[in-house]
C-alpha cells in the first residue's frame, strides 16, 4: 500500500472531452488493494453486460444512466453509489453525459 497522497481537485478535469462514439475509461490510481478508474460516457454509449470476478463499487459523479443490476434496472444520477458483489451481471447506459468512478476492491 502507498502512502503518498493521491489529490484530485476535480475529476471532471482528468477527462477532456467525452468521445461521441466511444466511452473514454482512465485508470487513476491502482495498489495491490483497489484500482480505480474513471469513465466518460456520451449520451447513448453502454458498457454491455458484464461481471467482474471482485466487488466493485461504482459512484456516479455526473450525467444520467440506466444502471443494469441483475435482474433490476435502476436509474443512476449524480450522487448515486452503488456496490456490486462479485460476479453480478451488470451493464449501464447514458442517457447524457456521464462521468462515473469505479472502484474494483481487489484485496478481499
Amino acid at each position: 500500500m502507498t502512502s503518498e497522497i493521491i489529490y484530485f481537485e476535480q475529476l471532471e478535469e482528468l477527462i477532456e472531452s467525452f468521445p461521441p462514439e466511444s466511452i473514454l475509461s482512465r485508470t487513476i490510481y491502482q495498489d495491490d488493494s483497489i484500482k480505480t478508474i474513471l469513465f466518460g460516457f456520451h449520451p447513448g454509449q453502454e458498457l454491455s453486460e458484464h461481471t467482474a470476478a471482485v466487488p466493485a463499487l461504482l459512484h456516479f459523479i455526473q450525467g444520467e444512466a440506466q444502471l443494469t443490476l441483475g435482474e433490476d434496472v435502476k436509474t443512476a444520477q449524480a450522487g448515486t453509489w452503488v456496490r456490486i458483489p462479485p460476479r453480478l451481471p451488470h451493464s449501464i447506459h447514458a442517457k447524457t453525459k456521464t462521468l462515473l468512478l469505479l472502484y474494483l476492491l481487489l484485496d478481499n
